[in-house]
């Protein structure tokens, strides 16, 4: 607090019925100082704060911010009286397996909370559930470390060697370094259903229907409301992104301005899985609908026995997997025909990814389960030949890493080591923007950066910055901030 100064704090909400917006706006005097705090209500939020060059004009400043926002419906509240809106999860129901034979599940690691969120990558396997944890596992499953997280992860996705966790406090946070960072807000009035990430641009699919697409600066870039709600697919390429809600799949332009076809499916959209050429549609009838990219038309259909929680394929749609809501996991040729049924041997599969010859699962009961999808295994355990599933065990020494929420929680060293990268905190159209100072690197680019660690001028030390299509860079490696 400013010598002398008195903070002056005015605290609003818009609160609507029906799922709509249900966030604050908080913009706090002191002196020169004016800070904005913003989001869900019954969340921390965001926080911003500017400096002006006199008392008047933060008062000036901050009044204006408030009649902008009274405008738009915001009225006074008093923080706590109303409760934070409640998260929309999946309702699932797992009955057991009608499937002769087990899976041959390799290994299993059981997290502990109900878990939706997998990523399998030539690095490792990473899952993310409710309780906000995250971990990652070799694939022989030998837990490497864990991520702890504010609140439970929806989903993982992966964009190059970049992984983000999709959270229900609607924030996505990058996990590529040992410090975790939120790398996106999504809008307070956005309950959150599914996420997919390309070249930076974050696709979000929510409870209304709603695809909303955001850059790699948090930006909001444009919105649709596709014709269904519940949308639990988003996936996108460079050529379209793809929208899977309660009445079929829908693809639109990257750039939001067209509709480029929409395909009714048989049943509600659950999970989406996409190939180069095709997207592929869980649903709630049975059955995975392979839909071509260019034209939306049903190429193929793979018919399973109840409804479909979870979808992958094989390079190329050589094999396509589902998991059902009857704890079986199916494999299929390429044209439909049916390979296999197995039993999971431990609850629905949520999600699922395709690596190697095994397939990993995470099922209704938060576990990550590797299954051994060679065709000398499945034919094996069809006869009742599996091998002992190996139950994988935290150690006590894990590493452990949560996200980094204020400027002071970044390691500070004197001199940046040979090799690495300097970036600066720059003021630019009245935003706070992160620039390269090092030499080699197009200045103008901004830097994907955490904005909770953001301070004006400062610098900061990265191991590595790579370029991303969107004309960004985006950091690999350790932040230090520079003393």
């Amino acid at each position: 607090m400013s010598a002398g100064s008195t903070v002056s704090t005015t605290y609003l909400e818009l609160s609507q019925e029906g799922g709509g917006a249900h966030k604050f706006y908080e913009v706090a005097v002191d002196g020169q100082v004016v800070t904005v705090r913003y989001g869900r209500i019954g969340a921390a939020g965001q926080t911003q704060t500017t400096t002006f060059a006199t008392a008047e004009k933060a008062r000036a400043a901050a009044a204006k911010k408030v009649g902008e926002k009274v405008r738009k419906g915001y009225a006074p509240a008093v923080p706590g009286q109303r409760a934070p809106r409640s998260v929309t999860r999946r309702q699932v129901t797992s009955a057991p397996s009608t499937a002769r034979a087990v899976a041959p599940v390799l290994w299993r690691f059981r997290t502990g909370s109900s878990a939706f969120g997998i990523h399998v990558d030539d690095d490792g396997c990473w899952v993310g559930n409710q309780a906000g944890d995250v971990y990652t596992l070799d694939h022989d499953g030998g837990v490497l470390a864990r991520f702890s997280l504010p609140d439970g992860v929806k989903c993982l996705v992966a964009d190059d060697f970049w992984i983000y966790a999709g959270c229900d406090d609607g924030r996505v946070y990058d996990l590529s370094s040992k410090l975790p960072f939120a790398a996106y807000d999504i809008a307070a009035d956005v309950d959150i259903f599914w996420l997919d990430i390309h070249e930076g641009v974050l696709n979000v699919s929510d409870r209304a229907g709603r695809l909303t697409v955001i850059d790699h600066e948090d930006e909001h870039q444009w919105a649709r409301r596709s014709q269904g709600e519940h949308a639990w697919m988003v996936r996108a390429d460079d050529h379209a992104v793809y929208h899977g809600h309660h009445q079929g799949v829908t693809a639109y332009a990257p750039d939001g301005g067209t509709e480029l076809w929409h395909t009714p499916t048989r049943g509600a959209v659950l999970f989406g899985w996409q190939e180069d050429d095709a997207v592929y549609a869980g649903t709630a009838h049975r059955v995975v609908q392979r839909l071509s990219k260019a034209t939306g038309a049903t190429e193929a259909t793979y018919a399973c026995d109840s409804a479909v929680y979870s979808c992958a394929a094989s390079p190329g749609g050589r094999f396509v997997f589902a998991g059902d809501a009857a704890s079986s996991v199916y494999c299929f040729d390429r044209d439909g025909t049916r390979l296999w049924k197995l039993g999971t041997g431990g609850g629905s599969a949520l999600s699922m990814q395709y690596r190697d010859d095994r397939l990993y699962l995470v099922t209704t009961d938060g576990s990550l389960v590797c299954v051994d999808a060679s065709e000398a295994a499945v034919s094996a355990a069809q006869q009742g030949a599996v091998p002992a599933a190996r139950d994988v065990k935290l150690s006590a020494t894990l590493p452990t890493y949560a996200p980094a929420t204020a400027a002071d929680a970044v390691a500070t060293i004197a001199h940046a080591p040979a090799g690495a990268v300097v970036v600066e905190c720059v003021q630019q159209g009245g935003r706070l923007r992160v620039h390269v100072v090092s030499e080699g690197y197009d200045t103008s680019w901004n830097v994907q950066f955490p904005r909770a660690i953001r301070v004006p001028g400062a610098r900061y030390v990265v191991d590595a910055l790579h370029p991303a299509a969107g004309g960004f860079y985006r950091v690999r490696g350790d932040i230090r901030r520079l003393l």
